[in-house]
Parts: structure tokens; C-alpha cells; sequence
């Protein structure tokens, strides 16, 4: 059963977060005292984290926005599917609400067939991606190897030599890539000591303690992790690798990340606002976790995906590349005994591949954020959430069979 206060009952918006000047100490959500990540204050500040900390821009270009069409499908909300370990059918709108969702915005063919906000999410706001970010960063990464920009086979340290004398010394670019290196970092939400908040604090997204005396961006903690068992093993999900890979992109490009985002993506695909990074005191963007964008621009961005790379004509990602995700992850390789909701899954370029009968893949973050690309059923959905636990072993019983749910009703009716 669920612990925690409904979505109706931690609407921000009712529950007043941050109105007023200034507003009174009891609707203040402070970065410092760690409120940001405070369910259920994350109800308004996944939607403001610019307002938060530092950040940098990921510019839209000066072009206008591209149109999506729309042809609305208000029945979406009466689809109804079995959860996962459930005996009872809810319907697509019961999870909207189950799920905490910020967001949503179902595309079919290109066209918007179902679009809806929550709280203080909008249309023409931003919303923190989480791990969605990842998966911009393991499809950068391998179009700079179909380039021959970047050898996958080569080691890290062939282009960030800093990492010398780190766990990734011996790592290579296509172990990073796919999240098969063994590394002592764990990810466990739940354990305030785990690396991950360590890796946080040492970027400056998460606050420090007094006397903090680690390391202190993004670069010096990557330098600091150990290695523990061997690469190439196992899919082992670490936020880290996905740091290195933006450091490697940095250096093969001699931009930004965020410069990299706008020239390859963002800029071309007509999207309607800038997208911004939150960044750590060197000004280092975090590729593992920072995105935040508007819902409607990571549609765009999933349907070029699902139209093999192509947007209004223009060849954006090489198919060779999308086909590299889709086809490529090794599913064998894949640990289901730590992944129970995604039995005969695989993890490729930092993307999630279902493997089922749609041949459907996916961006995942926590909290609730996903990129769901099903191209037998010609769909995308962007969604955002602030889900109270982190993990998506938590909400995945009623999103993904409800995400294929819909697709299966949308291939009986279009």
C-alpha cells in the first residue's frame, strides 16, 4: 500500500510552495537544507530547478518552432491494463495520478493525441529529466563513433588521461558506453551513503555538509572512483559512467555539453524552448542527471528517434546509429534479478531496450521521467513525474504495461 499522500493531496500548486515575497518559512523550498529533494516539496521543485542552483543554457536556435498536429483521443483515459503483479485493471487516467505525474504528452504519427499537465508543471515550463539525460549522451556518443570521431574499442584514459589513475583507467569507451564497467559506486537511492550522493554533492546538486573537504565538481570525484571486479561483465546501472562520457564528448568536440546538445539536437528539431543543464562551481554541465526541458520539446525529440534520425526532412541522427541501440544491447548480459520489472530487457548507448513484440526502447529516470519510443505502434510518450521514491522498480508496474496498453489501442484505431 501506498505510504505516502495522494497527488490530489501534494498538488503544489494547493499546497502553496514558494508563493509570496518572500514566502512565509512554512512554503519556502531551500537547496541548502536539502528541501529540493524533499518529496513532497519535489512536487514544484522538479518543475524550478533553475530557480535552485547554477545552470546553463542548451539554446533552441532562432528559428521557429516546428508544429505538432493534433488529433486528440480523449478516450486515452479509459484504456485500461493489468499492473504488473496485480489481479485488477486500472485505466490509463487512474495512472496518471498513481504515477504522480507532472506531465504527459502522447504522440501517434507524429501527431499529439493526448497531452496533460499537473500542479505547476506547464506547457511552457521546464522539468528536470533525471536519467533521461543519460540516454543524450550514449546517442552522442555513438554518432561520434559512426563519425570515427571516437574509438569505441580504445581506452578513456586515450582521451581524458586524467583518469589515470581512477577505475576507468582500463575501461574502454564501449564498456562506459553500455554501463559494463566494475566500478565501487553504488546507486542505491536509499542509502545516504552510497556513491551516488557522493557524486551529487561533489557537482553541487546535492548540498554539502559543514566542513565539506571532498572533491569539489564533477571531474575531481570522477577521478576518485575505485574500481571493484572486472569490465565488460555485466550491465551494472552507475550514474558515473555517463560523467565520463561527457568529459570524453567534451574533449573529442572541444565544446560544452551543452553547446554539443544544442549543434547536434536541439537546434535542429525546431523545439520551442531552450533546454539548460545544472552545472557544478567549474561550470561543468551533469551529464549523468541535468537536463531539465519542455515535454513537448522530448516528443520532438523522441519522434525523430522513432522516424529513424529524420525531422522535416533534415537527417539528424545517421539510422545506423538508432539501429546500433535498438539491436545491439545484449540482453544476456543484462541482470533481471536487479531489474524485476524489466524481465528480457537489455541496455545499450545508455538506452533501454524492452526487446518485445513493438520493439519498443526507452530514456528512464527517476522519480518518474521517460522517453517511451514504440515504433510498431508509431508512438512516443514524454512524460515527467515527482514520484516519492526514486526508483522506477517503484512505478514501472503501472507505467510500462499501461505505455503498451496504449500503444496496442492505438494500433486497433488509427
Amino acid at each position: 500500500m501506498n505510504q505516502f499522500p495522494s497527488a490530489a493531496e501534494t498538488d503544489p500548486v494547493k499546497m502553496g510552495w514558494m508563493v509570496g515575497s518572500p514566502p512565509p518559512p512554512d512554503k519556502l523550498i531551500s537547496f541548502q537544507d536539502g528541501g529540493v529533494y524533499q518529496f513532497p516539496k519535489t512536487r514544484w521543485s522538479f518543475c524550478n530547478f533553475r530557480r535552485m542552483g547554477p545552470t546553463t543554457a542548451v539554446s533552441r536556435g532562432l528559428g521557429q518552432a516546428s508544429p505538432l498536429l493534433r488529433t486528440e483521443l480523449a478516450e486515452l483515459d479509459n484504456v485500461e491494463f493489468t499492473p504488473m503483479g496485480a489481479t485488477q485493471t486500472i485505466t490509463w487516467g487512474q495512472a496518471y495520478d498513481a504515477n504522480y505525474t507532472d506531465g504527459v504528452v502522447v504522440l501517434h504519427r507524429g501527431k499529439i493525441v493526448y497531452e496533460r499537465y499537473s500542479g505547476v508543471m506547464k506547457p511552457e515550463g521546464q522539468h528536470i529529466a533525471m536519467s533521461v539525460t543519460k540516454s543524450f549522451f550514449g546517442l552522442i556518443g555513438q554518432m561520434l563513433v559512426a563519425e570515427g570521431a571516437l574509438d569505441e574499442s580504445a581506452l578513456v584514459t586515450h582521451y581524458v588521461p586524467e583518469l589515470q589513475n581512477s577505475a576507468f583507467a582500463d575501461a574502454t569507451i564501449r564498456q562506459v558506453l553500455d554501463m559494463r564497467t566494475g566500478l565501487k559506486y553504488s546507486e542505491n537511492y536509499a542509502d545516504p551513503q552510497a556513491e551516488i550522493w557522493m557524486h551529487a554533492r561533489a557537482g553541487g546538486v546535492l548540498p554539502r555538509p559543514p566542513q565539506y573537504a571532498g572533491p569539489q565538481t564533477f571531474y575531481e570525484f570522477l577521478q576518485t572512483v575505485q574500481k571493484e571486479g572486472q569490465h565488460g561483465g555485466n550491465f551494472a546501472y552507475k550514474t558515473v559512467n555517463t560523467d565520463v562520457i561527457g568529459w570524453v564528448i567534451r574533449r573529442v568536440t572541444g565544446l560544452s555539453i551543452g553547446e554539443v546538445v544544442s549543434q547536434r539536437i536541439w537546434s535542429k528539431l525546431g523545439m520551442e524552448q531552450d533546454a539548460y543543464f545544472t552545472v557544478d562551481s567549474a561550470g561543468n554541465e551533469f551529464a549523468g542527471g541535468g537536463l531539465s526541458a519542455g515535454l513537448r520539446d522530448m516528443a520532438r525529440f523522441g519522434e525523430m528517434l522513432r522516424n529513424d534520425g529524420t525531422w522535416s526532412g533534415q537527417q539528424i541522427i545517421p539510422p545506423a546509429v538508432i539501429n546500433d541501440i535498438r539491436f545491439n544491447g545484449d540482453a544476456s548480459a543484462f541482470p533481471v534479478q536487479n531489474f524485476p520489472t524489466l524481465g528480457g530487457w537489455a541496455y545499450r548507448n545508455m538506452w533501454w531496450v524492452s526487446n518485445n513484440a513493438h520493439g519498443a526502447y526507452s530514456a528512464r529516470g527517476i522519480h518518474g521521467q521517460a522517453i517511451y519510443i514504440d515504433p510498431k505502434a508509431e508512438m512516443v510518450i514524454a512524460r515527467f513525474g515527482s514520484h516519492p521514491v526514486a526508483a522506477n522498480t517503484h512505478f514501472d508496474p503501472t507505467s510500462l504495461p499501461a505505455y503498451h496498453a496504449v500503444a496496442q489501442f492505438l494500433l486497433k484505431h488509427r
